[in-house]
């Protein structure tokens, strides 16, 4: 499998404009999904043409948005009502914001939700910005790809895991598509922050995929322990070789374009994923997590052999 990476200089703008849009689905989310621990409830789920609020409830109706990046659109969902907003370059954030909460207005959903965007330095507020945005169908696409192969290779990671787990998915704060291990042991976050003091209640081991900033171009493979540890750590287990940890910011990083130079990506991946786990749960003092990775007593998927 020859994988296609597409640097963040390459589509910065695109990126944008989807970040964007995914804030809008993911507020929505969270105004509308029932609670779970670790803002679980608003992620949204990567599908074969984009990303998706999934079914959701508002009073009598149900609803679902989704992004299509194929069909250069997005499908507004009411009781199986459709109402289609095409993704076109110049289009605003604003203009966005309005005929998506025209659709569903349109279909008897009325929502409010706050604007302001969230864990991005961006700070306008969505309903407010008329700045003409772009959308490059074939920079979507590619990006979309790099996300699909993510959420593939974090699936085989953790799918047969036996432990309590978010599974991997878009969360549209970072733009990353990330999943958890939890190993049920408090760990209250110190600061009164909103956003944090939800997300990080308790220890976990976070692997996640990242598209990339202005510093960083080369999307990159990461693992972050909570709570974080800001110290060195013995990198002779690590795989593979081209695996680093990152004491200030508590984070392992393996670079997509290592992953893309290896005869077998996947199998490099899962190194990498095991590798990071067994030296993290050490240092997080885990008990019993060898009982994680027993079998699963099912058969073979013949399909998944091929």
């Amino acid at each position: 499998m020859k994988l296609d990476i597409i640097r963040h200089s390459e589509w910065a703008d695109t990126k944008f404009t989807l970040h964007l849009i995914s804030q809008i689905l993911g507020k929505i989310k969270l105004e509308t999904a029932q609670q779970e621990p670790q803002w679980a409830h608003v992620t949204l789920a990567i599908t074969p043409n984009g990303f998706s609020t999934g079914l959701l409830f508002h009073r009598d109706k149900t609803f679902q948005i989704d992004l299509d990046i194929y069909e250069s659109r997005i499908l507004v969902n009411v009781d199986g009502n459709l109402c289609a907003v095409p993704l076109e370059t110049n289009k605003s954030i604003k203009n966005y914001f309005e005929e998506i909460f025209a659709g569903l207005s349109s279909k008897g959903v009325e929502l409010t939700i706050n604007p302001k965007p969230q864990e991005m330095a961006y700070k306008t507020n969505l309903n407010e910005d008329e700045t003409p945005l772009t959308f490059h169908w074939e920079h979507a696409l590619r990006g979309l790809k790099l996300f699909q192969f993510a959420l593939r290779e974090q699936l085989k990671f953790v799918g047969p895991m036996r432990c309590r787990k978010m599974k991997p998915a878009l969360f549209w704060g970072t733009f990353d598509v990330s999943l958890l291990v939890l190993h049920g042991v408090a760990e209250p976050f110190p600061q009164n922050k909103v956003i944090e003091k939800a997300a990080f209640d308790e220890q976990f081991i976070e692997y996640g995929f990242w598209l990339g900033d202005d510093k960083v171009d080369v999307p990159s493979f990461f693992t972050l322990p909570y709570p974080f540890i800001n110290k060195q750590l013995d990198s002779s287990r690590l795989k593979p070789a081209d695996a680093y940890w990152d004491a200030s910011l508590s984070e392992h990083f393996l670079k997509l374009d290592k992953v893309a130079a290896s005869d077998n990506p996947s199998k490099i991946l899962q190194e990498f994923f095991r590798s990071t786990f067994d030296i993290l749960s050490e240092e997080l003092d885990w008990q019993g997590c060898s009982y994680y990775f027993t079998p699963l007593d099912m058969p073979e998927q013949k399909e998944r052999e091929k």
